[in-house]
């Protein structure tokens, strides 16, 4: 009997801490101390408290007020606020919350896999940039990792971070180094939130809603349900070829034999971080709709095997994106792919170049802007240490697009082409103030082909903001390629010192077509 009324009183106590649980009015733990909220747009705040409970959110001499609907979650919008700050904001419950040294500025998503994820401790120059990194209007928020089957309404962890050389050490270089060129230049506060996973495809970061609206790309999802539905016989037989393994590995030992190789345990679907969906549930959709001016993205590495699905997949997350935040056509800006491995002799095929014009194709879109960065990756690192003239690039893209500053932003970028005999004429948009070599040397990377299709390392000189290119080898030219390779050589540029993007002015199918 004892025993039983102990029970009674823990459940009656636990009760009781529930209540007073749901009762508290709570935010959104994108919202701490030292958050950044974004300067002229309407700003949400949101979170939970008890149903039917009046909150009130002051801020900035703001006061709104709603009350909690029957789920327990409450939204109040403030209105457009210029930049400035530090600023208090109290939340009104049935208890109180004030957070502290808050400011108002610029904010700006980071997110994709390693390249973005990839922190200032391993850029170049990282003790020196890591010792300088004082910045106390610039905040840093990192997303936590995890994976989800459905859109979650909160994350797991995060607050903000005053940017210092002790919190910058482990935040994206990329989104630090691009924060960096936008403080300085718009000396404004800015706040980057880092929501990245190393190794991970695009369309773990594109919602499921999305992904089944696309019959090309259904499939995504379909082939991880049957692995999901496949996993426990996989884990059966992993337990059988662990037992099988033991007996044999004691028999090794005893034989003074090296043991024979372990099997590897099947990885469980349902956590996963290449999850379609996964990674947008649990790392974007609890973000949203935190009030953003825009996103930079460099991502791409794993899904260059399907670079000709990238056509299809980038832009529709992009515009998924745009969907889920309710914002209009918000600013997105992502990183070509580096050039990396091998130099090859010849001009030949590349998925990675593929992908690399997926990522062009994409700038169709509104406000949309490329880095180009296939003159400073590693032909031995999939990581190359130079982010910061990626975060420079990127940011140039951000001042022009999102902040209308008369800046060259980007490199020169193919728009035509024209036959002159046994010679083709190439145009280009940004051109800005004419097309340059370093240094002045010869023109390298590009090839050309005839009807054969077979390309030959071709001769290009610039006339003017045109290029022609020609071959001895090819008297009847039909196609250009420039920068087509995985580790290309090339060398043109603007006057303003940016790279051009490869491109090919066929479209013959290429490697990736077709493939899954």
């Amino acid at each position: 009997m004892r025993y039983r009324s102990v029970w009674i009183c823990a459940v009656g106590c636990w009760m009781l801490l529930a209540i007073g649980a749901v009762a508290d009015v709570r935010l959104a733990r994108i919202f701490s101390d030292h958050a950044v909220l974004q300067q002229r747009k309407p700003v949400p705040v949101w979170g939970t408290a008890e149903p039917g409970e009046k909150v009130t959110v002051e801020f900035r001499g703001q006061k709104v007020s709603t009350v909690t609907g029957d789920d327990g979650e409450w939204r109040v919008t403030l209105k457009p606020m210029p930049a400035g700050g530090p600023f208090q904001m109290t939340v009104r419950g049935n208890n109180t919350i004030v957070l502290d040294d808050v400011l108002v500025g610029e904010v700006w998503i980071c997110s994709g896999q390693s390249n973005m994820e990839w922190p200032v401790a391993l850029s170049n120059n990282a003790e020196q940039e890591i010792a300088q990194a004082n910045y106390p209007q610039i905040r840093l928020f990192m997303v936590p990792k995890a994976v989800s089957d459905r859109p979650l309404k909160d994350l797991n962890g995060g607050a903000w971070q005053t940017c210092t050389p002790e919190t910058v050490r482990n935040f994206s270089a990329v989104g630090y180094f691009f924060a960096r060129e936008l403080h300085r230049t718009l000396k404004v506060p800015v706040g980057m939130i880092q929501s990245a996973w190393g190794g991970t495809p695009a369309e773990s970061w594109t919602s499921k809603p999305t992904l089944m609206a696309n019959p090309s790309l259904r499939y995504l999802l379909e082939n991880w349900r049957r692995a999901e539905a496949n996993y426990p016989q996989a884990l059966e037989n992993y337990q059988k070829q662990l037992a099988e393994w033991e007996k044999a590995a004691a028999q090794a030992r005893a034989e003074g034999k090296p043991e024979p190789k372990k099997p590897d345990p099947p990885q469980n679907p349902r956590t996963n971080p290449w999850k379609p969906s996964g990674l947008f549930n649990a790392m974007i959709a609890p973000v949203v709709p935190y009030a953003i001016q825009g996103a930079i993205w460099y991502q791409g590495e794993s899904n260059a095997g399907r670079a000709y699905e990238y056509r299809t997949l980038f832009p529709a997350m992009i515009q998924d994106w745009r969907e889920a935040w309710a914002q209009g056509d918000f600013p997105f800006l992502f990183v070509q792919l580096a050039n990396f491995m091998a130099v090859k002799p010849e001009p030949g095929e590349s998925a990675w170049a593929e992908l690399r014009e997926a990522q062009t194709m994409t700038l169709a879109l509104p406000k949309t802007g490329m880095a180009v960065a296939s003159d400073i990756g590693d032909a031995n690192d999939i990581h190359p240490r130079n982010k910061q003239d990626v975060g420079k690039r990127l940011a140039l893209n951000a001042l022009a697009i999102a902040y209308g500053k008369k800046v060259v932003y980007s490199g020169p970028i193919y728009e035509r082409m024209k036959r002159e005999g046994n010679a083709i004429r190439l145009y280009f948009k940004h051109v800005d103030g004419g097309l340059t070599t370093p240094n002045g040397e010869p023109l390298k990377g590009f090839a050309i082909a005839g009807e054969n299709r077979r390309f030959v390392w071709a001769e290009a000189r610039i006339e003017g903001n045109t290029v022609v290119v020609s071959s001895p080898q090819v008297s009847e030219p039909v196609a250009v390629r420039y920068a087509w390779a995985d580790n290309p050589v090339c060398n043109l540029y603007n006057r303003a010192g940016l790279p051009a993007s490869p491109f090919r002015t066929d479209d013959w199918p290429g490697v990736t077509q077709g493939r899954r």
